[in-house]
C-alpha cells in the first residue's frame, strides 16, 4: 500500500477496491458470509485463481474476514468486516453514478451526439 501517505486518498481507496471482481465480491458479501463455491456460482465468469487472489487481497487489506471451521471436509466462509461495510454506501453511490452515466451516454448516442 504505497499510497497510504498520499495526501489525496482517492487513489488509495481505488487501489483497495480496484479490479473487475473486488466490487462484486464485496457486494455479494455485504449482508451475509459466503463460501468460496457459492461466490463462484454468483460470479460465474471469474476463474478460481482470480477469485482466490481477490479474496486474499481483500482479507490482507482488512476488508474481509476468512473463517475456517474445524470440520471434515473443511468449511471456509468469507464475510465483510465492519470496515468493508463502511464502504457499501460509497459503492452504492459509484453504482448509481455508473447507471446515470450509462443512461446519459445511451441518450447521447440515440440522439446522434
Amino acid at each position: 500500500m504505497t499510497r497510504l501517505k498520499d495526501p489525496c486518498q482517492i487513489a488509495f481507496v481505488l487501489e483497495l477496491i480496484s479490479g473487475r471482481w473486488k466490487g462484486p465480491i464485496i457486494w455479494w458479501l455485504r449482508e451475509e458470509p459466503r463460501r468460496f463455491n457459492e461466490l463462484r456460482r454468483l460470479l460465474p465468469e471469474v476463474t478460481p485463481r482470480t477469485l482466490t487472489n481477490c479474496l486474499r487481497e481483500l482479507e490482507r487489506d482488512g476488508l474481509l474476514k476468512r473463517t475456517q471451521y474445524p470440520e471434515i471436509p473443511p468449511r471456509v466462509e468469507y464475510q465483510a468486516t465492519e470496515l468493508c461495510k463502511s464502504l457499501i454506501p460509497l459503492l452504492d453511490e459509484i453504482s448509481a453514478w455508473g447507471k446515470r452515466y450509462g443512461q446519459e451516454i445511451k441518450s447521447k448516442r440515440e440522439k446522434g451526439g
